[in-house]
């Protein structure tokens, strides 16, 4: 079922570089994140209340806090940042760089999660690397 939902996924993420690359003409890049982001907060948050799942909130441990506040910070610059790329240059180019967060993540789930890194997770970063030169170039 994993695989189903990253395939998905995948295709909102391809969607989302689309549509927003046709919202943002004429909107400061910084406003259209903003907007794109109370969207995605009502709609989250309407998830939540439609599963009845807000009484976990109050199970989160402090650790749990800290990281998920990180990481929204961390999607909040890369949200930022990604629309001000795609308001200045051609979506076909930022969205292949926006991908060598594949090959980051892979790295950093080895550095710091310990996962393992194998002969073909490398194999298919240098992959990676290649067909986002190829395509930006």
């Amino acid at each position: 079922m994993w695989f189903v939902f990253a395939l998905l996924s995948a295709v909102f993420a391809a969607l989302t570089s689309i549509l927003a690359k046709v919202g943002i003409n004429g909107v400061n890049s910084n406003l259209a994140t903003a907007i794109r982001t109370c969207v995605v907060l009502i709609m989250s948050w309407g998830i939540v209340f439609l599963n009845n799942t807000i009484g976990g909130i109050s199970d989160i441990s402090r650790k749990s806090w800290i990281f998920l506040i990180l990481s929204g910070l961390a999607t909040g610059a890369s949200w930022l940042c990604y629309y001000k790329a795609i308001q200045i240059g051609n979506v076909s180019k930022v969205v292949p760089i926006d991908k060598l967060s594949v090959v980051i993540t892979l790295v950093l789930a080895f550095v710091f999660l310990h996962e393992q890194f194998t002969f073909k997770s490398f194999i298919g970063c240098v992959m990676i690397g290649v067909g986002t030169l190829v395509m930006v170039i």
